[in-house]
């Protein structure tokens, strides 16, 4: 039994060795081991032969020992990160790792960067073959999952012995911050599109104009293509020559957007927070309107008020927006639209197109909005956005009401006109989900209605439909002058 116990020492010893040099045995070294440990079994009933098996163990724990000595130690491997602070929601953000071998050797490694939780990498490990005193560079695309503010402490390094025996695994520090705002990147898009005629591809469609602009921007010569109602008579006696009127869009009008932080917008859609769908509509709005001479202004509450952008324009009101939101998440408390409509009462005073992004979930809170959109109707233009849930509409959707039967419905009950063939196979829990769905929505039309009726206006989209859907109804108020 000399040579278990022999054994059962030795690897006692090479445990405690590699525990204080922070080393872990790799596969090929669990596969050594299994020739002696072997060989000791079978040669139990040959005590003459244990001195060479002995030998045998003394020559495997010194080249396990000296396997041991060749791992790189703390900061042989160095790491370094660039990446740009400002990162959006959903979108790829590029980083690059710089690793740096400061051995005397070629080094194989692993690399994985220490992401908190709420960014994901796309690869997420890497493998380098550092040549002795060499450099590598690998990249990797960077996934908010969420806003707000992330800390990347450091990057996580697994490097191996020389003869592939042992692994250590090395923390590297490597400090970088990045703020995650929300979707930047369809400012881009937009622009892009903009300049080459395409808004189309994003949802946008060509608005009408109803009437003439009505504000006036200069005075110019005559030209055959003019109208003459634009001549400005007295300008043209006291030149002598025919002088008319130019006219531009109405610019420095102002809309305020009131987003709901509170337990309504907790929900989501195609892995986004309906809150999130909300702000990144609001950035999209605020880009155009403010290309257009207008003034944003901006309110987060939720059970208190979070934040309050005044109505400003300028380039650097994008960026007022963005610090008031990119922190800002739903919470789990009823919302007190007392206190906001309140709050704007008191700040805003003149005419503003007031846009509440919210959901709508009860007839309490449906009250509520009704209610205090309507005592801001005639002061401002009050317009009220209610995102619509998925698993409401989606049992709806390829639904003939007119003919809709259950299919294990009772045979008397059936109707003798045929069943559509989109209805067949509808079972009875199926046909009452619908059936209430469809109840609900009816009580949300009722409720558009009303709204409509007490001088807001309304839209009712899906979250992911909601960017162009709002810039859409803002280019139509600003051609039908309703601001």
């Amino acid at each position: 039994m000399m040579p278990l116990w022999f054994l059962l020492a030795i690897a006692v010893l090479l445990l405690l060795v590699a525990w204080r040099r922070s080393a872990y045995p790799h596969t090929p070294l669990l596969f050594l081991l299994c020739l002696p440990t072997l060989l000791s079994v079978g040669l139990i009933p040959l005590p003459s032969l244990w001195p060479w098996l002995i030998a045998l163990d003394l020559l495997m724990v010194a080249i396990v020992i000296a396997d041991l000595g060749t791992l790189p130690r703390i900061g042989t491997v160095g790491v370094e990160r660039q990446l740009s602070s400002i990162a959006s929601l959903g979108k790829p953000h590029q980083v690059t790792l710089l690793i740096s071998n400061h051995g005397s050797r070629d080094q194989p490694v692993w690399i994985r960067d220490g992401l908190p939780d709420g960014l994901q990498a796309d690869p997420d490990k890497f493998y380098v073959e550092l040549s002795r005193h060499g450099r590598s560079t690998v990249r990797y695309r960077l996934f908010a999952k969420r806003r707000g503010a992330f800390a990347i402490e450091s990057v996580f390094i697994r490097a191996r012995s020389r003869g592939g025996l042992w692994q250590r695994l090395l923390t590297e520090p490597c400090k970088s911050e990045v703020h995650v705002y929300p979707d930047m990147k369809q400012l881009e898009e937009y622009a892009v599109m903009a300049r080459t005629n395409r808004l189309s591809l994003l949802g946008m469609r060509r608005t009408r104009k109803v009437g003439q602009d009505n504000e006036f921007e200069r005075l110019r010569d005559y030209t055959r293509d003019d109208n003459y109602r634009q001549i400005d008579w007295r300008a043209t006696a006291r030149r002598q020559k025919l002088i008319v009127k130019d006219f531009q869009a109405n610019q420095s009008q102002r809309l305020v957007f009131l987003v709901d932080c509170g337990r309504m917008m907790t929900g989501e859609s195609a892995g986004v927070s309906l809150l999130d769908h909300a702000f990144n509509a609001m950035l999209m709005l605020s880009y155009v309107a403010l290309r257009r001479n207008d003034q944003v202004g901006l309110m987060c509450f939720s059970d208190r008020i979070h934040s309050f952008v005044p109505p400003d324009g300028g380039a650097g009101q994008t960026n007022r927006l963005l610090h008031a939101t990119y922190d800002r998440f739903p919470e789990m408390v009823e919302s007190r639209y007392d206190e906001a409509f309140l709050h704007l009462a008191s700040h805003v005073r003149k005419r503003t197109l007031v846009i509440l992004i919210t959901n709508l979930i009860d007839v309490v809170n449906s009250r509520q909005i009704r209610r205090h959109l309507q005592a801001l109707a005639g002061r401002h233009l009050p317009l009220g956005v209610l995102l619509r849930d998925h698993a409401l509409f989606d049992p709806l959707h390829h639904l003939d009401w007119n003919r809709l039967v259950p299919a294990d419905a009772p045979t008397a009950t059936k109707p003798t006109i045929s069943v559509p063939s989109e209805n067949r196979g509808l079972t009875t829990r199926q046909f009452y989900t619908a059936a209430a769905a469809a109840d609900i929505v009816t009580w949300r039309h009722r409720v558009l209605t009303d709204l409509e009726m007490s001088g807001a206006l309304s839209l009712d989209v899906f979250p992911e439909d909601l960017s162009a859907s709002l810039v859409n109804r803002y280019l139509d108020i600003k051609a039908r002058h309703l601001l």
